[in-house]
C-alpha cells in the first residue's frame, strides 16, 4: 500500500509503534510503502485544485452508476488535458509576510 504524506514531523514509522504492539506495527509497516511530498513543493495544492475543478466541472449532478461516472470522467479528463489551465501562484512571500505577520515571531533589537 502506498502512503502519500506531508513532511511533518508526526508522520513517522516510529508512530505505528506507539499505536500498536510491535508485531503488529511491523506487520503494517511490511505493506506500507511512504511516499514524501517536496519539502517546499505545491504538488499537494495542484491536486486539490484540479479534484475542485472536477467536482464543479464534472461531477456536479447525480451521476446513476460506476460504467457512466467512469466515462465521464475520462472524457473531463481528455478535456481537461487538452487545453491545460497551469495555476497562477499570486500569493508571494511578501504577501504572505503582511497577512501573516502575526505569526512570525516579533525581533527586538
Amino acid at each position: 500500500m502506498r502512503v502519500v504524506q506531508d513532511n511533518l514531523n508526526t508522520h513517522v514509522k516510529a508512530s505505528l509503534y506507539k499505536a500498536f504492539p510491535p508485531p503488529e506495527a511491523r506487520r503494517i509497516l511490511d505493506r506500507l510503502q511512504f511516499h514524501y511530498t517536496p519539502k517546499h513543493g505545491s504538488w499537494l495544492n495542484l491536486a486539490e485544485i484540479e479534484l475542485s475543478v472536477l467536482s464543479r466541472q464534472c461531477l456536479d449532478r447525480r451521476i446513476p452508476d460506476q460504467q457512466t461516472l467512469a466515462q465521464e470522467v475520462a472524457a473531463w479528463e481528455h478535456a481537461r488535458n487538452a487545453h491545460p489551465c497551469p495555476v497562477d501562484w499570486r500569493f508571494t512571500t511578501q504577501d504572505a509576510r503582511i497577512k501573516l505577520k502575526r505569526l512570525y515571531p516579533a525581533i527586538s533589537d
